[in-house]
């Protein structure tokens, strides 16, 4: 008699809960997921498919609508910014069981009351449509102003998303906020790393990401924190299976496939029930977060990175939903 063996998404998401890395409706639809991420180069890469020009169509009418014949086309856009990540939110809740998250402009990363306002208003407009605020987490970036915004807003039952995390230090700041869930970039911490020091790889087990997102799950668990840890930005399967265990991990749609192609053993590797115990009391102040930051050359660079570049999405974002706009108002839109 031969044993069929599972496949290592079927595996991985018995003892993980996996979570979509996209934008795109229809991969959703292939893996599913319990809840999805998004963030703004995911939105801008989806809006570039044909099939969701109606989204965007309708980001922008509605947001006309709102502001009245009157309004500049800039403040149409900027509305419909807002309006547009919450569609495709919408849109994803209709698929999954779970929540869903949407980001807050990463351009208001380092203003803390500018941070609250947005999630506010993003959180105001599910609701607007009967979703409730468990169903949805805004994300915000793992600066010391989101995490202050993030410990504002958890306060008012709005969950939220620390994203752009590279280090203990961030994770354990956002823990003691008492923030909802964590995303630390695995992938991204490789990329810095290789580059540093010239090497073309790491063993799965070595990998300074795996190891930077286990030190903090195994913290999270040893301290009693409720704070969910789910590992981000991965560059291979290897990364996700050495993490097997961890509270969710958010996954791109090709290694979704990669994953439910490959049929080995996998073994859980993150034990919430029994974790390693890390033996460190941690608390932060402004000024020492500020200090373990600028000593941490990696998560300091692409800290900034990261928001620089999801900054730059938004900026083409509003410009493709800019040219769209003119093209309705001039009756030339077509959707396909």
């Amino acid at each position: 008699m031969f044993l069929i063996m599972e496949s290592l998404l079927n595996q991985l998401s018995s003892m993980t809960v996996v979570v979509a890395d996209t934008g795109d409706l229809e991969a959703i639809k292939k893996f599913h997921p319990r809840d999805a991420t998004t963030n703004p180069s995911l939105i801008l890469a989806a809006a570039q498919i044909p099939a969701y020009q109606s989204l965007i169509d309708k980001a922008l009418t509605t947001s006309r609508e709102m502001l009245g014949a009157n309004a500049s086309r800039n403040d149409v856009v900027k509305e419909a910014l807002d309006e547009l990540c919450v569609v495709f939110g919408k849109e994803i809740l209709k698929i999954i069981p779970g929540r869903v998250s949407t980001e807050v402009d990463a351009r208001l990363s380092f203003d803390t009351d500018a941070t609250i306002a947005k999630a506010r208003k993003i959180i105001d407009k599910y609701n607007k449509d009967g979703i409730p605020n468990d169903r949805v987490l805004i994300k915000i970036a793992s600066t010391w102003e989101g995490i202050k915004a993030a410990e504002v807003l958890e306060r008012e039952n709005i969950h939220c998303n620390l994203t752009l995390l590279f280090n203990f230090y961030q994770a354990v700041a956002c823990a003691d906020a008492g923030v909802t869930l964590i995303s630390p970039f695995v992938g991204r911490i490789l990329d810095w790393y290789k580059s540093a020091t010239g090497r073309d790889s790491y063993p799965a087990n070595e990998d300074p990401g795996v190891v930077s997102v286990t030190k903090i799950f195994n913290y999270f668990k040893s301290n009693g924190y409720k704070t969910e840890v789910m590992g981000a930005s991965f560059r291979n399967i290897g990364e996700i299976t050495e993490l097997a265990g961890c509270d969710l991990l958010t996954i791109s749609p090709k290694l979704l496939q990669e994953l439910s192609d490959t049929c080995e053993d996998l073994p859980i590797k993150l034990n919430s029930q029994k974790p390693l115990v890390v033996d460190e009391t941690i608390h932060l102040d402004q000024t020492t977060f500020e200090l373990m930051m600028a000593g941490d050359k990696m998560a300091s660079e692409k800290l900034n990175e990261g928001i620089s570049g999801f900054s730059k999405a938004i900026e083409k974002l509003e410009n493709q939903l800019n040219e769209r706009l003119e093209l309705i108002e001039r009756g030339l839109a077509v959707t396909l």
